[in-house]
């Protein structure tokens, strides 16, 4: 991600731990804000630290994929030093840098955002989305989770038609516009939970939810395919109809989903 990254620069100093060369020289010869793109939050400390003293008063802009609570802890770390902090989450891979599609949340300084925002539009669509340093990694954990569960369910499906003899294309064939017109409904779930009226019409219950996930965990074990990631989502399900709330909206398992905080 770091190549495609600065491979979208007209003239960028590049560092590489393994080039030899080290990075204080690196810094020395770059001018322009420094832009961190490493494997883990560990990292960052790992190659940031050491240099500390010569990046007061340089915009450090982080694209390393970390956590809501790492990307503040960065940001304080980077106060605490006199360093303009902001942070990135990209959501594209590196193929699509700089392309259609390609957009990248930002959340921490506003004033490294808007001056260096030539920059970053460089990479794709920029997003400012407030000044609280975790927020742009907040949004991108949050829709990686709807990403990683709808591959885990696609495979799933396709585990279930390979027992047959199916190829997987010919399932994706059939899957890929089915959940590209599920997607649709999210904004109307998204609705019934802001209003918190989980008891609005037209909405699915979760009894009836419930029955159809009872269905999907039987025909999964019928065709030998391991339960375990279907099971946690009809057991949430469940909890819910047997606290009384079956005649409610699916979407009332946000109710016990959300942070006690």
């Amino acid at each position: 991600m770091g190549s495609a990254l600065a491979a979208r620069l007209p003239d960028p100093v590049q560092w590489n731990r393994n080039r030899g060369v080290t990075l204080t020289a690196a810094l020395s010869r770059a001018t322009g804000p420094i832009v961190v793109c490493l494997f883990d939050h560990h990292s960052v400390h790992d190659v940031l630290d050491p240099v500390a003293a010569d990046l007061a008063g340089r915009p450090v802009i982080n694209l390393t994929t970390t956590t809501p609570a790492e990307s503040r802890e960065l940001a304080g770390w980077a106060a605490g030093h006199g360093i303009p902090f902001l942070d990135g989450a990209i959501l594209a891979v590196p193929e699509m840098i700089g392309g259609p599609g390609s957009s990248i949340f930002y959340s921490g300084e506003q004033s490294v955002f808007d001056s260096q925002r030539d920059l970053l539009d460089r990479w794709g669509e920029s997003v400012f989305l407030g000044a609280s340093a975790g927020r742009a990694a907040l949004f991108d954990m949050a829709m990686l989770t709807g990403m990683y569960t709808m591959f885990g369910g696609f495979l799933h499906g396709a585990a279930m038609l390979a027992a047959e003899g199916v190829p997987v294309t010919e399932f994706a064939r059939r899957q890929v516009p089915f959940l590209a017109a599920m997607t649709g409904g999210l904004t109307d779930y998204a609705t019934t939970v802001d209003n918190r009226d989980y008891a609005g019409a037209g909405q699915q219950s979760l009894r009836f939810t419930g029955t159809a996930l009872a269905a999907l965990l039987r025909a999964t074990t019928e065709q030998g395919v391991p339960p375990g990631l279907l099971q946690p989502v009809h057991d949430l399900v469940a909890r819910q109809i047997e606290a009384g709330h079956g005649d409610l909206g699916t979407a009332r398992i946000f109710e016990e989903l959300r942070s006690a905080r």
